[in-house]
């Protein structure tokens, strides 16, 4: 019998919300995802069309998705994709779009649903967001998309949410639900960027005027801190100065945040990045912000107390992925350089993760790249250098072990005085032995 509540989903709930919506988005971390599948397994229907997306950590193509998703679903109801097929040929993501959307509304004349599971594995790029724009304005009326994903992302899909064309389920209880609510008076999306050099995009337009290195100082560091009192920021920005003379500087520095932003919305009014309440500036209810940085945090952070081997892989790459290169490499103040070596540490822990994921798959070689990464970070890490030597060895590369315990052995001598652990040299010599 088919359960109609699973942790507080309703069936009747979900079943309303994603009636007549071209596209559902089941939003990650929920148990909408199981709701969902269970509504057509149990129900005994016939109009779901499952796919699960191949690849493994590396994204792959829009491309390669539809081929093998026809050749998939082939296996199942026999025939299908003849319109897709000849559209990759062509190599063009809009057609490729098309032709998918003909072809299923050509497979059944009574509802159907694609869904498409761990969607997170495609390479999110243009080719793909053309795909979707194009698949689901060609979809025919019986036809929906489903689409579940680890990783739910602000393009393409925030387009069709305000179109009224998708529906996101199972963002109840998320905080940053803002990123797909729909409003009668939308707010501006303000975009930064603070791994590498730092940049900010208002509404898809970058900042390049700041009227100073201040404002845009104090903007990625309100971004960094969304929860900060007047005394810290004063402490950390203008500690020399009276709180009278600090006050009026962050006054006219704050303004200037605010012009910027301004510059960039095409609506009257003014639209401030915080707010003042209870002691504290918090995140304005003005706009809506989106930060790499916060993500990348809140990816590792997942990462280390998931259960699932799979969801830990996704999310150590996600956070690989996202750090392009130290926190804001150029500000030299204080405050970036503590946060630039807690988002380096984490940065390495994400690399730690994924190269021991990969060891325990038996992908040694894939193992070995990340570790090395690793270590670049974390020179001073011991154990990750015995378990690159200990790989090295296994891949019968004895050289580059031995290599790697001189550089090891050179490290900590120079930076501690201090010999490598006795399992270390253990270690060591048992390769040189079995060399001999």
């Amino acid at each position: 019998m088919f359960l109609h509540k699973v942790t507080h989903v309703s069936l009747d709930s979900f079943y309303e919300k994603s009636k007549n919506k071209r596209v559902v988005l089941l939003y990650p971390w929920t148990n909408y995802r199981n709701l969902f599948l269970a509504y057509f397994l149990n129900s005994g229907q016939d109009g779901l069309l499952y796919y699960r997306v191949i690849g493994q950590a590396q994204p792959v193509t829009i491309q390669e998705v539809a081929a093998d998703m026809i050749d998939q679903i082939s296996r199942v109801v026999g025939t299908f994709g003849k319109k897709t097929r000849a559209a990759l040929k062509k190599n063009n993501p809009t057609q490729i779009g098309e032709a998918l959307a003909a072809d299923l509304g050509a497979h059944a004349k009574s509802p159907v649903v694609l869904y498409i599971d761990e969607v997170d594995k495609i390479d999110l790029d243009d080719a793909f967001t053309r795909f979707i724009e194009a698949f689901v304005g060609a979809l025919p009326q019986h036809v929906q998309l489903a689409v579940s994903s680890r990783l739910l992302t602000y393009t393409p899909w925030a387009g069709l949410v305000a179109s009224g064309d998708a529906i996101v389920l199972g963002t109840e209880q998320h905080k940053d639900d803002m990123m797909f609510t729909i409003e009668s008076d939308p707010r501006p999306q303000i975009e930064v960027f603070a791994f590498g050099r730092g940049h900010v995009l208002v509404n898809g337009q970058p900042i390049t005027n700041w009227d100073g290195a201040l404002p845009r100082n104090l903007l990625f560091f309100f971004l960094d801190r969304p929860l900060v009192t007047r005394d810290e920021i004063f402490g950390v920005f203008w500690p020399a100065l009276t709180v009278k003379e600090a006050t009026n500087v962050f006054h006219v520095t704050k303004r200037k945040i605010t012009e910027r932003i301004n510059m960039k919305v095409q609506q009257t009014g003014s639209f401030e990045l915080t707010q003042y309440n209870s002691g504290f500036y918090l995140p304005s209810d003005k706009v809506v912000r989106h930060y790499d940085v916060s993500d990348f945090v809140e990816s590792v952070e997942k990462a280390l107390i998931a259960t699932d081997e799979r969801e830990q892989q996704f999310l150590f790459a996600r956070a690989i992925d996202l750090y392009k290169a130290p926190f804001l490499q150029t500000i030299e103040m204080e405050w970036v350089l503590k946060r630039r070596e807690q988002l380096r540490q984490m940065y390495a822990q994400a690399l730690i993760g994924m190269g021991r994921l990969c060891a325990g798959d038996g992908d040694d070689r894939r193992a070995l790249g990340y570790l090395t990464r690793a270590l670049k970070e974390g020179p001073e890490r011991e154990d990750i250098h015995r378990q690159v030597i200990s790989l090295y060895a296994k891949l019968g590369m004895t050289d580059d072990a031995l290599s790697q315990y001189g550089h090891l052995k050179d490290y900590l001598h120079q930076t501690l005085k201090i010999l490598p652990a006795r399992e270390t040299i253990a270690l060591y010599d048992m390769i040189v032995s079995q060399k001999k």
